[in-house]
């Protein structure tokens, strides 16, 4: 709970984005919460970087969970920063990972550190860029080959369209060590006619029979969204190998509940049924 000292909330105007950012604390999620131009866009527990309280952000912190041994280092690539909650929990639960964060709101990341600071030791570098633009100068970085890459930029199908493309994702791939894995947070509407674009983009043939982009591709998402009748996240979780065969049941356990995970071979055939 925040006490009398606690500051009140405080706003920045991002050019970049023509919108206003809001850093509040909130009680009743014992956390503070970045909005941007009214919208709710990051959630971070100061006092506890283990904590992850969006639900889909958490299914993808028990993705890093698996992505090497207990503790063990990652190099992590984040196209998206927000309040940089997953580069904070890495933080915190792999002490000496190596991180970039690639933001396109040039004031946006010193708005958030100054005053939601990172924890100390953090190795996290930001980098201002457009997510596909900066990708070339990530090749020869302390993150590459990376371990994982963490995809957070859409906001449905007005995302821009050289970031939703087949060589968008080769170019990602290309910066990926053999083990690594991507996730890709997709927010959709009812019906998820992005999300569907976005698995095919990623995990389909290509028109002239050239191979997908990932061989392997799952989802991770609550199990209402299944029904393709709400709004809400889903995650796609592509591997540049066959991702290991009990995570399917380690994910599923970890949650948040009711959890839905899908393997290359459930989302296929979701996906044929949608």
């Amino acid at each position: 709970m925040p006490d009398s000292r606690t500051p009140p909330p405080v706003h920045r105007f991002l050019k970049d984005l023509d919108a206003v950012a809001a850093v509040e604390y909130h009680p009743a999620t014992r956390g503070w919460i970045l909005s941007i131009g009214g919208a709710e866009q990051s959630h971070v527990d100061l006092a506890n970087p283990h904590r992850v309280f969006y639900e889909y952000l958490h299914r993808t912190a028990n993705l890093v969970d698996l992505a090497a041994a207990p503790s063990a280092a990652v190099r992590a690539l984040h196209l998206g920063g927000g309040a940089m909650t997953l580069p904070r929990y890495i933080a915190a639960t792999r002490p000496g990972s190596q991180q970039i964060v690639v933001e396109l709101a040039r004031e946006l990341p010193d708005f958030v550190t100054t005053h939601l600071p990172l924890p100390a030791g953090s190795r996290i570098e930001v980098v201002i860029g457009d997510a596909r633009a900066a990708l070339p100068s990530l090749r020869d970085t302390a993150v590459t080959p990376a371990d994982l890459v963490v995809l957070d930029v859409f906001a449905g199908s007005d995302a821009p369209e050289h970031l939703r493309e087949p060589a968008f994702y080769r170019e990602v791939k290309a910066l990926m060590a053999p083990h690594g894995l991507l996730a890709v947070n997709v927010g959709d509407d009812p019906g998820l006619k992005f999300f569907q674009e976005q698995a095919r983009v990623l995990g389909a043939s290509g028109p002239h029979g050239e191979p997908p982009v990932f061989a392997e591709l799952w989802c991770l998402t609550e199990a209402s969204m299944l029904t393709a009748q709400k709004a809400g996240n889903l995650i796609l979780v592509a591997g540049r190998n066959p991702l290991p065969p009990q995570w399917r049941e380690e994910l599923q356990a970890a949650g948040p509940h009711p959890a839905a995970v899908l393997d290359s071979w459930e989302l296929a055939q979701w996906l044929a049924e949608l």
